[in-house]
């Protein structure tokens, strides 16, 4: 694939160029084979077929699709490699990414977080920092949240590398392709694939200065009928596991443990693991009781792809000033799009700032002893600070006022 001496595209007619793509692929996973970069190129193209028939129901129609599909990709401005502007392809490869999730339904939501989430994660895990060693997420998706970092601290203030791990295959090849669409090299990454949570594959990397996630929702997982696990040093402190069916608090432990003492941990939650009973209240009560629950911010609504629910971001510190947590109801910070919610920058940036300043804003924020989250059942629901809302949420759940920690 070539371009005039204007910029402008060459036609392209090739018969097999179905075949001549296959072969540019099996070269470029080939060309590493025996080299520091095999592990990261092996399988990269496995999913890329371009003999689907989603291209075209003959050879010469599918061919037709990929010659316009490339010369779409040489219209754009990419200048070359050297000028490191390889980002406007990497930018546009997230923007389909983010195009696709939208239009996906509920399987989106695996492979994408929304740009804007994934800014508020990354800057809650860098406040007053302008480099971090290394950063990790445990169900890395397409690796957007990953990638943030590398806008907002520069690639080279990450100083060794980016780590994460996903059990989708599909999605972690989409994750090696991102890394290297947005010029991070081979040596400055490593993407695992397997499941975090059972088969953990950086246990010679760990601890992570700064670690964000947007785990699945209330997944099944080996729990109790696992022997081995409850003895796992990322659990057994708790004494109990995360429930059989719903993961959301083994990721957040297994987190909890592989960050650094000076790290901090931004993880999306579903917004049950808050204030249900059982083997997650024990889980809320080691965290409360040991003091590494720094903020809970209750998100918007109908934010991420797949799910109209009000998620939350619990955030993880392992050293702490005060023995208390930081409440922020953030759940009317948001713009509407079309069908969906969206923070702006204006947003995020108020967020920011209750965090960073751990002060009471009327409606907003309130910085509770833990010692009162003990007396309220180790209740971390954040539905609303507001008075009379707070009542009404609390009877929809079948609650007492008094559980509302946020009105302490």
């Amino acid at each position: 694939m070539s371009t005039s001496g204007n910029g402008k595209p060459v036609t392209l007619n090739f018969e097999n160029l179905n075949e001549t793509l296959e072969k540019v692929f099996s070269n470029i996973e080939a060309s590493a084979r025996g080299t520091e970069s095999e592990d990261d190129l092996k399988g990269l193209f496995d999913d890329i077929d371009v003999n689907s028939n989603k291209l075209g129901s003959t050879v010469a129609k599918r061919n037709e699709k990929l010659v316009k599909l490339l010369n779409s990709i040489a219209e754009m401005k990419l200048g070359d490699y050297k000028d490191n502007t390889i980002d406007a392809f990497g930018d546009a490869y997230e923007y389909l990414m983010g195009m696709y999730a939208s239009n996906a339904g509920k399987s989106g939501g695996e492979y994408y977080t929304p740009q804007e989430v994934s800014e508020l994660l990354t800057r809650l895990t860098v406040v007053g920092k302008t480099e971090v060693n290394k950063v990790y997420d445990p169900a890395c998706g397409s690796g957007s949240l990953l990638l943030k970092f590398a806008k907002i601290l520069g690639k080279e203030n990450v100083r060794q590398g980016f780590f994460g791990q996903e059990i989708n295959i599909t999605t972690y090849n989409l994750c090696r392709i991102n890394m290297f669409l947005h010029d991070i090299d081979y040596d400055q990454f490593d993407i695992a694939l397997g499941d975090t949570l059972t088969d953990p594959q950086h246990w010679d990397d760990e601890p992570f200065e700064a670690i964000v996630s947007n785990p699945p929702y209330s997944i099944k997982w080996k729990g109790d009928s696992d022997p081995i696990l409850i003895n796992d040093p990322r659990f057994s402190p708790t004494g109990v596991l995360a429930p059989k069916s719903k993961a959301d608090l083994a990721f957040v432990m297994h987190s909890l443990s592989w960050l650094a003492t000076n790290g901090v941990a931004a993880i999306v939650c579903f917004p049950g693991v808050m204030y249900r009973g059982g083997a997650e209240k024990k889980i809320r009560q080691y965290l409360v009781d040991n003091n590494y629950i720094d903020c809970i911010i209750q998100l918007p609504d109908n934010l991420f792809f797949g799910t109209s629910i009000a998620t939350c971001i619990m955030v993880l510190k392992k050293s702490k000033s005060e023995n208390s947590t930081l409440f922020i109801d953030a759940s009317k910070e948001f713009v509407k799009v079309t069908n969906n919610n969206k923070l702006t920058d204006e947003n995020i940036d108020t967020i920011l700032n209750a965090f960073k300043d751990r002060k009471d804003i009327e409606y907003f924020a309130k910085l509770v002893p833990n010692s009162k989250i003990a007396e309220q059942d180790y209740n971390l629901s954040v539905s609303t600070i507001n008075y009379r809302r707070g009542l009404a949420t609390l009877a929809a759940r079948g609650m007492r006022y008094s559980s509302f920690v946020l009105n302490i």
